[in-house]
């Protein structure tokens, strides 16, 4: 009777601990899905460009696409890396909001690319802000942790709400 009660209080403990994980990162896997998908349609359009049947082999069109999707892989890591950063050390509601808001941006700098180059400039700009907002939250997310453990100061939900009210900002031009 003893060990079918521990197994069932430990099989509850693990399902608690999974519901608690899930609630901490559920945004931050959203919007890494959705990035992956993005990533897809990126690839599916320049795969287009390249087997269309009017298209040449090194077209302009197939060249500003290439490029546009190699600038943003090249980015990628560090987005991805950030945004978890961010979202584990700190915050996962700004991080997973900054993180949708780079992910519109990218689309728009790439669709820009499309066109002239120079049209891709503002979401180039606008994602260098997002990602130095991204890791300013890991840095302050990692500053308070270590103030936790060697100082005894937690000041995370301080921290917390006023990188909820710097998100809102990343909405201006």
């Amino acid at each position: 009777m003893i060990r079918q009660q521990s197994e069932t209080d430990r099989q509850f403990i693990l399902e608690n601990m999974f519901v608690a994980v899930m609630d901490n990162i559920f945004l931050l896997v959203l919007v890494t899905l959705l990035s992956v998908v993005q990533n897809v349609f990126f690839a599916l359009k320049v795969e287009k460009e390249c087997t269309g049947q009017h298209s040449k082999p090194h077209s302009a069109a197939f060249e500003r696409l290439s490029c546009a999707n190699r600038n943003c892989m090249d980015t990628y890591p560090t987005f991805l890396a950030v945004l978890w950063c961010a979202g584990i050390c700190l915050s996962q509601a700004p991080a997973a909001f900054a993180g949708i808001i780079y992910l519109v941006v990218r689309q728009k700098y790439f669709v820009g690319y499309l066109g002239q180059t120079c049209q891709s400039t503002p979401g180039f700009l606008f994602g260098k802000r997002i990602l130095f907002f991204l890791s300013l939250m890991c840095v302050v997310g990692i500053i308070n942790h270590l103030m936790l453990s060697y100082g005894g100061s937690d000041y995370k939900e301080s921290i917390q709400t006023i990188t909820k009210a710097a998100s809102t900002l990343l909405l201006l031009p």
